[in-house]
């Protein structure tokens, strides 16, 4: 089944489900006939025992006369009069011995009763009797009134004959109906499938036809339409980040390919060749680090940056973050300090961390003032670890596209990196279901830092 096409498989449910229902209903149309049927013999016995009844309390009755044909129509219906021995006092030709048994006689001369008999003394089908007690002249007899059950037989045939004609030919049409309707449901998804097929990276800005029709093929073309505009916005993005990376890669590829070629061509001495060695290790440092950046983003964008948690105590975590830029601020002047945070934890990755917090310095030391201090606080249920510095500051129109990769605010705070220093803090960050911020001090400077959740060792604040 799974290799039909829906509109089959659609229509194959539609038939069994329709088989089902007239079968049912076909049961129970046969079923209420025969009850229907069969009450309606079990009144004409009654009328024709009461009619009986009142013949045979007259003086002298002939059951086998039949009074003209009045009360029994031979062949069909019939009677007998049996008395309180069993012996038969009249019958209707030519039922010669008891219809009863000495068992039933007595049970009929207690109360009414009827009884299904498969034959009966010169007929060969079945019948349905009704005995009950009357009273004569010459004392209590028991009536027997019977009828031939082929009338309801052939009638119960003739029902259920029509419906194994009329109920396949019902099926067919439904069926067919069912496939019909299946199209034209189906239609409209056949339309969104031709126009999904022609939707490509080459033609931007198409979508899918959405049938205004209120139901679940109106929610499913919506759904598709806006899973298209993310894969689109992604696509963009992507085009953007690769276009970006290879302009940054551009730039240092260029100047070490420069140096190399005047070290080549024109150095004369040996001082000459080393500066130009230096300058050549300084781009491949910087080319480095850039594939390191780009190799980290590409993780997290495919959510699979690795990562070892363990609880970090915030004082190593600034400790080493010192250690790894002591020997930069003292070239350029300036300071790195941390304040004490105590006993405070994180759960995090430390080389991770120690990365997204050198990220920070490292901006502070290139853009900021000579001092930058880092600093952790506990507020509203979240651990925030600081980096703050005495410059001046972010650019107002800056903080908005601050973690956006490639971003620089060159016009205030110079140039020389590659923009992606805010976009790895903020990756590091939600992988550990946290996140960075950036904002400009009241007093004068920038305070960049990240939130994480509280360690569930530590408790609510």
């Amino acid at each position: 089944m799974s290799r039909l096409p829906i509109r089959l498989r659609v229509t194959a449910a539609f038939a069994v489900a329709m088989a089902v229902v007239l079968a049912g209903s076909g049961l129970f149309l046969y079923l209420r006939l025969d009850s229907h049927l069969a009450a309606a013999l079990d009144r004409d016995l009654r009328l024709r025992a009461q009619d009986l009844a009142a013949l045979v309390s007259q003086p002298h009755p002939a059951l086998g006369t039949d009074n003209d044909g009045r009360f029994i129509e031979r062949g069909e219906s019939y009677a007998q009069l049996l008395g309180q021995d069993g012996r038969v006092l009249d019958a209707t030709r030519p039922l010669g011995s008891p219809l009863l048994s000495r068992a039933e006689l007595r049970r009929a001369e207690r109360e009414p009763i009827y009884l299904d008999k498969p034959s009966v003394p010169g007929l060969n089908e079945g019948s349905r009797l009704l005995a009950t007690k009357i009273t004569r002249n010459s004392g209590p007899a028991v009536l027997v009134v019977g009828t031939t059950r082929q009338n309801n037989v052939e009638t119960l045939g003739n029902f259920r004959d029509e419906l194994l004609i009329a109920g396949p030919i019902a099926l067919l049409l439904a069926s067919g109906l069912g496939y019909l309707l299946a199209g034209l449901s189906l239609r409209q998804v056949e339309s969104m499938r031709r126009r999904a097929a022609a939707v490509s990276a080459e033609t931007p800005g198409r979508r899918l036809p959405v049938p205004q029709t209120g139901d679940e093929l109106q929610r499913l073309g919506e759904t598709l339409n806006e899973m298209l505009d993310r894969l689109e916005a992604a696509l963009e993005r992507e085009r953007g980040f690769v276009a970006d990376a290879g302009h940054e890669l551009r730039t240092p590829l260029a100047l070490l390919r420069t140096e190399l070629e005047l070290a080549l061509r024109q150095a004369r001495t040996a001082d000459e060749l080393r500066a130009a060695v230096r300058w050549s290790s300084y781009e491949a440092d910087r080319l480095s680090q850039l594939a390191e950046d780009l190799l980290l983003i590409a993780r997290t964008d495919r959510g699979r940056l690795p990562l070892r948690v363990e609880p970090v105590p915030v004082d190593d975590l600034f400790a080493a973050v010192l250690s790894r830029f002591d020997w930069r601020a003292a070239e350029l002047g300036k300071i790195v300090t941390a304040a004490p945070a105590g006993a405070l934890l994180v759960e995090a990755d430390p080389i991770r961390l120690q990365q997204a917090l050198g990220n920070f310095v490292d901006n502070a030391l290139r853009y900021g003032g000579n001092e930058v201090t880092l600093e952790a606080a506990r507020n509203d249920g979240r651990i925030e670890l600081h980096v703050q510095d005495n410059g001046t500051g972010f650019p107002p129109e800056f903080l908005e596209r601050a973690f956006d990769r490639f971003s620089r605010a060159d016009a205030a705070r110079g140039s020389g990196g590659a923009g992606l220093g805010l976009s790895i803090v903020k990756a590091i960050a939600e992988s550990h279901h946290g996140s960075a911020h950036v904002a400009n001090r009241g007093h004068g400077g920038a305070d960049t830092w990240i939130s994480l959740p509280v360690p569930s060792a530590l408790g609510p604040a």
